[in-house]
């Protein structure tokens, strides 16, 4: 699977480019994708993560929502177009080699981000080697 895309960004000119310069050139894993965090704008709370094809971030970019891409599906996906979980953005980062994106969003609809009805995806906790489901 490659997830294929229309957007395109600009390659670093060198590692001095990538880590200290001011172009956006995120840096794609051979399937196309880049990893992606979104953290509750306003509290830091971890609500997901997920990956991004070039098209789902050059739209989170243009249109100030989380659009990401799935894996299982093989398609681009706008956060929340089905369960009012829109994903307003307020700050978008990367981080130094720009291989992983950190969004700060503020959720819309219930407040949700996970596909369970969790308010996020981190909710359970490893106890002496199992899961238990804390809020």
């Amino acid at each position: 699977m490659r997830a294929m895309t229309s957007a395109t960004f600009p390659t670093a000119p060198d590692k001095q480019g990538l880590e200290h310069g001011e172009v956006l050139s995120p840096r794609f894993d051979a399937n196309g994708l880049i990893a992606a965090i979104a953290t509750h704008a306003d509290t830091g709370e971890v609500l997901m993560f997920a990956w991004m094809n070039a098209e789902a971030l050059d739209r989170t970019i243009n249109t100030g929502e989380a659009w990401y891409f799935s894996r299982s599906r093989d398609e681009l996906w706008r956060k929340g177009a089905t369960s009012g979980q829109i994903q307003t953005v307020v700050e978008a980062r990367i981080d130094c080699d720009q291989d992983a994106v950190w969004l700060k969003v503020r959720p819309q609809g219930d407040g949700g981000a996970c596909h369970t009805g969790a308010r996020s995806c981190f909710y359970r906790v490893i106890e002496a080697g199992k899961l238990v489901e804390r809020p």
